[in-house]
């Protein structure tokens, strides 16, 4: 019997690697010559590029580029497929993670130093970019990208804007003159795990605002700037990208790489798992055990265990979830082709607890899960 191993991180305490490599442990402690196979995934968000390069033995390489802010840091990325396609996570040079707590503001943060990681990438002779795009700081609508790759955004005056989504109510009109041209010959995929489109009350700003520092008004003022800025896409490129499913990821990014990139939008998940290529071993697999740091509503949404369970049911494949809380009840996951999910922890304990423990518990619920399956399915060699 093969088991598929194929978890997402659990965020602040375990990589997808390390996750995985737990739960094998487990598993070998009490079946040690059973087959496993690990799949480390990332449903296009931070992970995303050690996923890639990991699976497909690629090599990574550090661009230093412009943070969210203005200020240098330096950026990971991947070379796959014989360093024809470059993985990118937005995250790396424009995310959250870079933007101290007291100075977050998306209505100044850009998205210029993921623009500069996409010219690293065709600077490289890429033809093919895939671009993870969780994680953002910015609610810029893409357009700090765009600058990066040559794009003028510019107010009635002619001047070019600032960075930052506030600035995109003084856009007057938009001048892809100098667009890197290299652009034409690249297939650009994005990674995106949501579904939200560019403006309204489901929109970038509204949903996605607050938790990057944006107040009320500051949410009202952003969503203003996006709508106005689709209007301008819409007039100067000929391009509606407004109510598109996904364009409000990242702060409207997913709709600047539409625009400025021809980029197609894909289920993060969903495109991880096909250049993976993990249908290859479902075929013979018994078990494939998936888990995350939290289960939840948004889980089923899209997230690394549903894309996981919607790939097993074609092959009658049970589905087991470990993660460290479980949110969402048995019908539910039934419903979504989850046969079974179990919390990691093993008492009552504080978050912190539970996150500098992450190895260790998963470790042991893999192991505990195991005996239990012995004893009961008798199917397994001992």
């Amino acid at each position: 019997m093969k088991i598929i191993i194929a978890p997402d991180k659990f965020k602040g305490s375990l990589t997808a690697v390390e996750a995985a490599q737990a739960i094998a442990r487990g598993i070998r402690g009490i079946l040690p010559d059973i087959e496993l196979k690990l799949f480390p995934l990332s449903d296009g968000g931070e992970g995303l590029v050690e996923t890639l390069a990991g699976a497909a033995d690629g090599s990574i390489l550090s661009t230093t580029v412009s943070g969210p802010l203005g200020q240098k840091v330096e950026a990971r990325w991947a070379l796959i497929n014989n360093e024809q396609t470059a993985v990118i996570e937005m995250a790396a040079a424009s995310g959250l993670s870079l933007v101290p707590p007291e100075s977050k503001n998306p209505g100044v943060t850009s998205t210029y130093g993921t623009g500069e990681l996409i010219m690293a990438a065709l600077d490289k002779g890429c033809s093919e970019i895939i671009i993870g795009i969780g994680g953002s700081a910015t609610n810029d609508g893409g357009a700090g990208m765009a600058c990066a790759l040559g794009a003028k955004l510019l107010d009635k005056d002619g001047r070019p804007l600032g960075p930052g989504g506030l600035e995109l109510l003084k856009l007057d009109r938009i001048d892809i003159t100098n667009l890197d041209r290299r652009i034409k010959d690249v297939t650009c995929k994005v990674a995106c795990d949501v579904d939200n489109p560019l403006t309204g009350q489901h929109g970038a700003s509204y949903v996605y605002g607050p938790q990057k520092g944006a107040k009320t008004e500051l949410v009202k003022e952003l969503d203003r700037s996006l709508a106005h800025y689709a209007s301008i896409l819409k007039k100067d490129l000929g391009i509606d990208v407004d109510q598109v499913p996904g364009a409000g990821a990242a702060g409207g990014l997913g709709a600047g790489l539409i625009a400025f990139m021809g980029a197609e939008l894909h289920s993060g998940i969903d495109l991880v798992l096909d250049t993976l290529k993990i249908e290859h071993e479902m075929d013979k697999a018994g078990l494939i055990i998936t888990g995350e740091g939290r289960l939840d509503k948004q889980s089923l949404r899209g997230k690394v265990p549903m894309g996981i369970a919607r790939r097993a049911k074609k092959y009658d494949i049970p589905v087991i979830v470990l993660a460290g809380s479980v949110e969402v009840d048995n019908d539910e996951l039934y419903k979504a082709g989850i046969t079974a999910a179990f919390s990691i922890t093993d008492a009552p304990m504080k978050l912190e607890e539970a996150v500098s423990r992450g190895a260790e518990l998963i470790e042991k619920k893999a192991e505990a899960l195991f005996y239990f399956y012995r004893a009961v399915e008798k199917t397994l060699p001992v």
